[in-house]
């Protein structure tokens, strides 16, 4: 049986049974058999159904964001907001997959060229626990639309939220097959990559995980898509919006609890407002309410999990043991750790290096743009950066330096539907979301008309 505990009280909330291996099978030759009608349905009877699955979403996201609160301790307001952030996923690509899906054509020598985009088949995405909803419809509303079918393998503390995610759709009338939940453990995950009937892979997670399904798919000659790990930096320069910059920086490292890969990790600031700028972050920081994650009021709740918070616990040890600081927080009880501030982080402290996944800040002062650059860039992951200033060409100017998948000038890192999502070296390879999200799994067929 797979458990589903409440990391707040440890109380276990729920029991999966697996599927069995004919299960399984059963499950995989249905997505093939959906496919083959799927495929052929018409953009509007999409658009359709995508519509009324973001009313489904918005009809129930209370429920389904208490289930997220249970199952992995995300404040309840937050949890709310990220069902909602579906919903708008699902209208964005209802209003403009059509046209992101249309034919490209291509002058040549022929009467008629162009590149069409036809679906693949069954896609399995394989995700974590982290943002249960958001990961899942940011892979699978684009997939659904181009005309392939969807088959989930959830991280298993969030099997609840993965039974509602797949009852989600069933309610807004996608037919049976189209979208499925597949209840199993990590060491099933590979039979399925290498079942022929399912044609791609896709994961958000670490960089284990990341490894092994890529070497696997890549055995099979699979296409697949890796959204890891993050250790993002944020800049900020002398003539940064102090007050502003301050309280998107603390929004940016502390929301879910510090658990997101585009999370601000790595702060770093210029010498000459340092001192200030660190004086108002930790007022900043000890205005957020620490609780049950259940009450709509808490902004920091428990991490998902005891041993997560150990972790990050062993972290902040080694850092502090080469140097590192600490000038708020650093206590943990249980899967509570208190929102944490660490000043004097050196390229050599874990804070630095490895990617911190809960609600610690490391902090790094810098003297030139140069300088700034550089420790940007010495991460091993490349998801994203954040620059605050006033001069926008300056910014501008650092842009085509940086390594990072993406660039936020004067705001947080942030999922967007209408932008292109993912990283480079350590952080992945592939594009979620937008238009360079949905043709990641069609086959860009050419077309020559002589």
């Amino acid at each position: 049986m797979i458990k589903s505990i409440n990391p707040y009280t440890n109380e276990t909330i729920e029991k999966f049974k697996q599927d069995s291996k004919s299960t399984l099978s059963k499950k995989i030759k249905l997505a093939d058999k959906t496919f083959q009608t799927w495929s052929k349905t018409d953009y509007a009877r999409k658009k359709t159904l995508m519509l009324q699955l973001a009313k489904e979403l918005k009809k129930n996201k209370n429920d389904y964001a208490l289930a997220i609160t249970r199952e992995m301790g995300k404040p309840i307001s937050q949890a709310v907001a990220e069902i909602e952030k579906c919903a708008w996923v699902c209208e964005y690509y209802a209003a403009n997959a059509k046209s992101q899906l249309k034919p490209i054509e291509i002058k040549t020598d022929a009467k008629k060229s162009y590149v069409r985009f036809d679906p693949i088949g069954a896609v399995l995405a394989v995700m974590p626990w982290n943002y249960p909803f958001w990961q899942v419809f940011r892979f699978a509303v684009p997939s659904l639309m181009a005309g392939n079918v969807c088959l989930l393998k959830h991280s298993t503390n969030v099997m609840r939220s993965a039974e509602n995610i797949q009852q989600a759709f069933l309610n807004a009338g996608f037919p049976e097959g189209c979208f499925q939940n597949l209840i199993i453990k990590s060491s099933k995950v590979e039979d399925v990559i290498r079942n022929k009937r399912v044609k791609a892979v896709t994961l958000t997670g670490s960089k284990a995980a990341g490894s092994s399904v890529a070497s696997i798919a890549a055995e099979e000659i699979k296409k697949s898509v890796l959204e890891l790990g993050g250790s993002n930096a944020l800049v900020v320069f002398e003539d940064a919006k102090m007050d502003e910059t301050i309280k998107t920086c603390v929004q940016a490292r502390f929301q879910n609890t510090g658990q997101s890969c585009i999370a601000g990790k790595r702060l770093l600031v210029h010498e000459s407002i340092y001192l200030d700028f660190i004086e108002g972050f930790i007022t900043e920081v000890r205005e957020l309410k620490s609780g049950s994650p259940e009450d709509e009021d808490t902004f920091i709740g428990v991490m998902a999990s005891e041993k997560l918070a150990k972790e990050l616990e062993a972290q902040l040890t080694s850092s502090v043991e080469k140097g590192a600081k600490v000038i708020l927080g650093g206590k943990r009880s249980k899967a509570y750790f208190e929102p944490t501030v660490v000043i004097n982080v050196n390229k050599k402290s874990p804070l630095f290096e490895e990617e911190t996944f809960g609600p610690v800040m490391a902090v790094t002062s810098f003297k030139t743009d140069m300088e700034a650059l550089d420790l940007i860039n010495r991460s091993k992951f490349g998801l994203g950066v954040s620059i605050f200033t006033a001069d926008l060409e300056r910014a501008k100017a650092m842009v085509p330096h940086i390594e990072d998948g993406a660039v936020f000038i004067n705001e947080m890192v942030k999922s967007d539907p209408r932008l292109p999502f993912g990283g480079t070296k350590e952080s992945g390879f592939g594009r979620e979301l937008s238009s360079f999200g949905i043709h990641e799994f069609v086959n860009k067929k050419t077309v020559y008309i002589k």
